[in-house]
C-alpha cells in the first residue's frame, strides 16, 4: 500500500497540513523574519522591476559598446537619471498645474452635483421612496458620519506619515539594490547550484530560467503596454479637449498595469470629469477607451507579451479579484505575476516527476 500513488499523496497532504499547523502555533518565531522581509520588500521589489527593465539595456551596452559590466551599469544609471530629469523638467510642471487646477475645480464640480440633487428634490415624487429614506437617514446621522470620517482621517494621516518615511528610505535603498542586482545577478544561480549534483543542478537551472522568463515577459511587456495605452489615451483626450488630459492619461497608464480590471478603473475619473465638463464627453471618452483597449489587446499585447504567460483571461480575472479580497491593492497588482510564477513551478515539478517516472520504467524494461 505504501507504493500506491493515492497513499503517497495522502501522506504528503497530511505532512503539509501538519507543517502549516506547526508554523501557525510557532508564528512568534517567524515575527522577526517577517519584519525583516517587510522592511526590505519595497526596495527589493522596486529594484527587481528596474532590474528587468534595464537588463536588456545593460546587455546592449556590453555587446555593442564592448565595455565592462561596471561601465555598462553606470551608463544605465545615467539613462535613468536623464529620464527622471526630463520628466521633472517638462512633464511634472504640467501635471502639477493640472492637479492645482483640479483642486480649484472641485468646488465647481460639487456645485454641478448639488444642482442635480436640487433638481431631484424639486421633482420629489419621481424619486423612489427607498432613496428618500436613505437620504433622510444619512442627513439625520450626518454629525456621526463626520466624526467617524475625522477619526479615520487622523488615523490614516498617522499611518500615512509612517508610510511616507518608510517609502522615502526604500527609495534611497533602491539604487543600491539595483546596482548589485545588475552587477552580481547572474552569479547568484551558479553559486546556488554548486552544492547540487549535475543532473539536479540542470533541473534547478531550467526551473529558474522559466521563472526568469515569466517575470521578464510580464514586467517588460505589461509596463510597455501600459505606456502605449497611456499615450493613446492622452492623444484621445487632447483631441476632445478634455480638462486635465495629461493627469487622467497618466492615471490610466498606471492603472492599466492591473490586467483586465485596470481599464475600468482608469476610465472612471475621466468619465466623471468629462461628463461634468460636457455631457457629450461621456460618449467620446467611452469611445476613446474602447479604441485604445482594442488596439492594445489585438495589436500591442500579442506582439509584446506573446504567449509567455499562458494564462487564460478568465483565470486572470479570478486571480485578480481573489487576491484583491485577500491582500487589497497590492494583491491586485502582484496577483498575476505571482500566479504565473507558481504555475511555472508546479508545471515544472510535474514534468520532472513524469520524466523521472518514465526513466524508471525504461530502466525496468
Amino acid at each position: 500500500m505504501v507504493q500506491k500513488r493515492w497513499f503517497q499523496v495522502l501522506v504528503f497532504l497530511i505532512l503539509l497540513f501538519l507543517l502549516i499547523l506547526l508554523i501557525y502555533y510557532t508564528n512568534f518565531i517567524f515575527i522577526p523574519v517577517f519584519k525583516y522581509i517587510g522592511a526590505i520588500a519595497f526596495p527589493f521589489i522596486g529594484a527587481g522591476i528596474l532590474y528587468y527593465l534595464t537588463r536588456p539595456l545593460l546587455q546592449f551596452f556590453e555587446k555593442r559598446l564592448k565595455i565592462g559590466r561596471i561601465w555598462g551599469i553606470l551608463l544605465v544609471f545615467l539613462v535613468i537619471i536623464s529620464l527622471l530629469t526630463l520628466f521633472i523638467m517638462y512633464i511634472w510642471p504640467i501635471i502639477q498645474n493640472q492637479i492645482t487646477n483640479l483642486m480649484y475645480g472641485i468646488p465647481g464640480m460639487i456645485a454641478v452635483v448639488e444642482d442635480v440633487i436640487f433638481y431631484w428634490q424639486a421633482n420629489y415624487t419621481s424619486i423612489p421612496t427607498q432613496v428618500i429614506i436613505a437620504v433622510e437617514d444619512f442627513v439625520a446621522n450626518l454629525p456621526e458620519h463626520i466624526q467617524n470620517l475625522l477619526d479615520h482621517l487622523f488615523g490614516f494621516i498617522g499611518g500615512f506619515i509612517g508610510q511616507v518615511i518608510s517609502i522615502a528610505m526604500g527609495l534611497v535603498m533602491i539604487p543600491f539594490f539595483l546596482f548589485f542586482m545588475l552587477k552580481d545577478g547572474e552569479k547568484l544561480l551558479p553559486f546556488i547550484l554548486q552544492v547540487f549534483k549535475k543532473e539536479k543542478a540542470e533541473n534547478i537551472r531550467s526551473l529558474f530560467g522559466k521563472i526568469d522568463n515569466v517575470l521578464s515577459s510580464f514586467i517588460q511587456g505589461q509596463l510597455f503596454v501600459s505606456f502605449c495605452v497611456g499615450v493613446m489615451l492622452y492623444i484621445g483626450y487632447i483631441i476632445i479637449d478634455l480638462d486635465y488630459a495629461l493627469l487622467l492619461a497618466l492615471f490610466g497608464m498606471l492603472t492599466n498595469v492591473i490586467p483586465y480590471l485596470g481599464p475600468f478603473i482608469a476610465v472612471t475619473p475621466a468619465l466623471l470629469v468629462g461628463t461634468l465638463q460636457d455631457p457629450i464627453n461621456f460618449f467620446w471618452i467611452a469611445i476613446i477607451m474602447i479604441v485604445a483597449q482594442q488596439i492594445e489587446s489585438n495589436l500591442i499585447s500579442p506582439n509584446v507579451m506573446g504567449q509567455a504567460l499562458h494564462v487564460h483571461p478568465l483565470t486572470v480575472m479570478t486571480v485578480v479579484v481573489s487576491a484583491g479580497s485577500i491582500a487589497g491593492f497590492l494583491g491586485i497588482v502582484f496577483a498575476v505575476p505571482v500566479y504565473a510564477v507558481v504555475r511555472a513551478i508546479i508545471v515544472h515539478l510535474y514534468q520532472t516527476f513524469v520524466n523521472s517516472k518514465e526513466k524508471k520504467e525504461d530502466a525496468l524494461i
